[in-house]
């Protein structure tokens, strides 16, 4: 069973927010198993040894370029040609905090729950992330 997963590093947020990517950046992936990973994000990804995965779900039969072309369709992703340190890295998202908002907001309006200032924090973002990857 494959798992896909939701990662952020805040070395490589840190580097994406100076060369004016912003600092919602998100690594998608597919892996057999999330601690093997893991361990593979933390080998210096894209620059980054503090990765941690924020949420997975079993895929079924997704891989990485089709879980991509579906986060694609409202989310960018990040042209691993245009950076040398991405060094070719499918799967990293820069993610618009507005749209994590607004979805936020519909489901709890479709819930019936009362609709007040939202608290974007990583995991909701991962969440929204993995929930268009997966549908």
């Amino acid at each position: 069973m494959s798992v896909i997963y939701v990662a952020r590093s805040a070395i490589v947020t840190e580097w994406a927010s100076d060369v004016g990517l912003g600092k919602n950046i998100f690594k998608v992936g597919v892996a057999k198993d999330a601690t093997k990973a893991l361990a593979e994000l933390n080998a210096g990804l894209c620059g980054g040894t503090d990765w941690e995965i924020l949420a997975e779900a079993d895929a079924r039969d997704l891989t990485v370029e089709k879980a991509a072309e579906r986060i694609t369709r409202k989310e960018k992703m990040i042209d691993p040609k245009l950076y040398p340190r991405l060094k070719g890295t499918i799967g990293l998202f820069r993610v618009k905090q507005d749209n994590v908002e607004n979805n936020l907001m519909l489901k709890k309006a479709l819930d019936g729950m009362q609709i007040a200032a939202l608290k974007i924090k990583p995991v909701d973002i991962a969440n929204y992330v993995l929930n268009l990857a997966t549908t």
